[in-house]
Parts: structure tokens; sequence; C-alpha cells
């Protein structure tokens, strides 16, 4: 295993201002030197560091939950507010990869690996994806190659900042508040994908009612890529183009082995459940702000609630991996098919949903996904240690 670089504490430091700006001037006038990865790095080079990353990926949060409400109202537009607070966070963290990589400051060879790849990974597909709408026109799914590249590239970097943080950060509240917080970012990039569902149900029973989200030029556009007019056929194609079985899949059987990786990394007692709360609390506060500004919304997650309480409750049972699959896959969709009847429990038959539709035989292969790919973490984490080792 390399060595773990740890941040410098009690190291002697000219008096650090409270603000940003005066933050960046005193990093850049006393340590802007060249240097290798794991450089030993001030305590408060660290937290500024990492509080940065934090800034960044609320910036690109932000900025890609308007983008995916914005498309559903609106055709494609490069230079749209959504895509401009994105922007935001991009060079944010382009800034900081160089400084991680010039300086070897807040950072370990391996995590600044990951950085420096998930960075060129996002920057290679961003002009890719401008490509394919220019000779494509509208991408109507999120699970498109260039798409899936953006979630790829963003969630090395997150990886290569959660590494970065659990292997240098001192223990303590802040680094377990910190590392939380990076936990809830990355699920959200990889959750992410699932909004052509949420959005996309919502979508067809607004024009089911007579009261479409979409404007005339975008639901003409979808319409006549594939040859329609503008009906029900047209409006399934551009709102719900994803098979039944994806959602599931995606949102309880990766969510929780994301969350079952948050929980061993924090090491507390209620990790997952935290994770989990903090992501779908994001999207209640996001719901009414979007709603307000007139956009579509989504349906909320809820049920990922339940997928974390399963995750936590597990690790307090003799065998985590065995009952972990099995909580994940009943509490799971068990509480996804309760979200699912709160709307004809309380709306009755007005034409709107509380969750969007999925295939409930997914259960069946999530099941087995959860508890092969949790029961051979550890082994296959072993074996990787034995082979660097040797390889050493």
């Amino acid at each position: 295993m390399a060595p773990m670089t740890k941040a410098v504490e009690g190291v002697a430091s000219p008096a650090v201002p409270r603000g940003p700006v005066g933050k960046t001037r005193l990093f850049f006038a006393t340590h802007w030197h060249r240097g290798a990865p794991g450089q030993p790095t001030p305590a408060w080079v660290l937290r500024f560091c990492y509080g940065t990353w934090l800034t960044a990926f609320a910036f690109k949060l932000v900025g890609s939950s308007w983008d995916m409400s914005w498309h559903f109202k609106w055709l494609r537009d490069d230079l749209a507010p959504p895509h401009l607070i994105n922007t935001v966070g991009t060079v944010i963290i382009i800034v900081l990869v160089a400084i991680h990589s010039y300086t070897g400051l807040g950072c370990d060879r391996r995590s600044l690996r990951l950085m420096q790849t998930g960075l060129i990974v996002f920057l290679v597909a961003a002009p890719l994806d401008v490509i394919n709408h220019r000779v494509n026109g509208l991408d109507l799914t999120a699970w498109s190659p260039s798409h899936m590249m953006l979630y790829l590239g963003t969630g090395i970097m997150q990886a290569g900042v959660l590494l970065g943080w659990l292997r240098l950060a001192p223990p303590g509240r802040f680094r377990t508040g910190v590392l939380l917080a990076l936990w809830a970012f990355f699920l959200e990039n990889t959750f992410f994908p699932n909004g052509q569902q949420e959005y996309g149900i919502l979508g067809l029973r607004a024009w089911e009612r007579g009261t479409p989200e979409a404007e005339p030029s975008l639901l003409s556009f979808a319409a006549n890529q594939i040859g329609h007019p503008v009906d029900r056929a047209a409006v399934v194609h551009f709102t719900m183009p994803i098979p039944e079985w994806v959602y599931p899949l995606w949102g309880i059987g990766v969510s929780a082995l994301i969350l079952v990786v948050a929980h061993k990394t924090v090491g507390r007692r209620w990790a997952g459940l935290t994770v989990a709360g903090a992501y779908v609390a994001y999207r209640c506060v996001m719901w009414p702000l979007l709603l307000a500004l007139g956009f579509p919304v989504s349906t909320v997650p809820f049920y990922l609630l339940a997928v974390g309480l399963a995750v936590d409750v597990a690790f307090l049972l003799p065998r985590p991996a065995l009952a972990g699959s099995v909580l994940v896959t009943v509490l799971g969709y068990g509480a996804f098919w309760v979200q699912s009847q709160m709307r004809p429990w309380l709306l009755g038959e007005q034409q709107t949903e509380s969750a969007p539709p999925i295939a409930y035989w997914t259960a069946l292969v999530a099941v087995a996904a959860v508890f092969a790919l949790w029961a051979g973490a550890g082994p296959a984490k072993e074996w990787w240690a034995s082979r660097r080792a040797v390889a050493e």
C-alpha cells in the first residue's frame, strides 16, 4: 500500500486570512512551487483546497439539475444559464487540478491520477456532446454515450477527491462532514441519468392533461426526428424513451452499492442513510425552486432513504452482504411501491405521478447482483492489494 501523507499540523505559518481571496493570495505567496504528489500539506491549505472542491461540485450540481429541467422545456442552447453555471464549476476544477499537479499538495499519486484522468475524460466528452447535438439535433436521453462520458469523467474526478481526502485529512468531525458531502455529490452524479424518467413521466402526464410543459417548437422538433406529428407516440418518444427495467436497477441496485462504500469509508453507523438523506433533501429544495421559476419538476426519489437505511442495518448483522442484498431489495422496492401509490391514494385519477413506472421483476436481478458485488468486494480488494505488493 502506498504511504499515506497526512496534513501537517502545528507547522509555523503566517496568519491565515478568513476570506477566500486572502487565502488564495497567501497560498500563491507561500506555497506556489513545484513538487511531487504527496508533499506535506498544511492543515489550512488542505481544508481550503477541499472546501473549494466542494464549491466546484456545488456549482456543477446546481447547473446540471437546472439543465435537466431546462431541456424538458426548451430546445438546447449552448449558452443556456444552466450550462454557464456548470461551466463555472468546471473552470474551478481545472484550476484545482492544475494546482494539485504543479505543487503536489493536497493529494498523493493515485488520487492525483484519478483527478487528472477524470478531468481529461470530461473535457473530451464536452466537445463530443456539442458535436453530437450539431449532427444529430436534439439528444432525447440522459443515457446517450456523450452524456455518459460526462458523468464518467465527473465520477472519476470525485473518486480522486474522495481518495485524497480519505488519505490526507486528520480524523475528526470535519473530516467526516466533508467525506459525507463528497459521497452525496458522488451519489448525485451517478444517479443523475435516472432523472430522464423522473422528469419524463411528469412531462408525459402534463401533455395528457392538455398543459404540456415543453414549448411547441421542442415538441415539434422531437416529433420530426421520428417522422411523426405531435401525438402521444411522439411525446412518449421524447419523455420516456428508456426501458422500465433501467430505472430500478440503477436507482436501487447501483445506489445501494455506492452507499455500501460510503458506509465503509465514513465508518459511522448511519452513514448510508445520511448520504441518501442529503441527496433527497437537495432534491426537495430544488423542486419548489424550479417550480417557482416556471420550469418542469420531477418526481423525488424518497425511496433512496429506505435503501440507505437497509445498507446501514445490514452492517449491524452477522453476514452484511447477504442480509444487505435482501434488505436493499425488499426495503428499496417496497418503498418505491409505496411512493408510486401516493398519487392514487392522495390525488385519485388526476393525471400525474409520484414515481416513474418500473419493471418489478428486476428485483430478482437486483438481489443477486447486489449480493455478488457486495460479497465479492472484500476478496477483490485483497487480491488487488496482494498483486500490488508483489509488483512493488
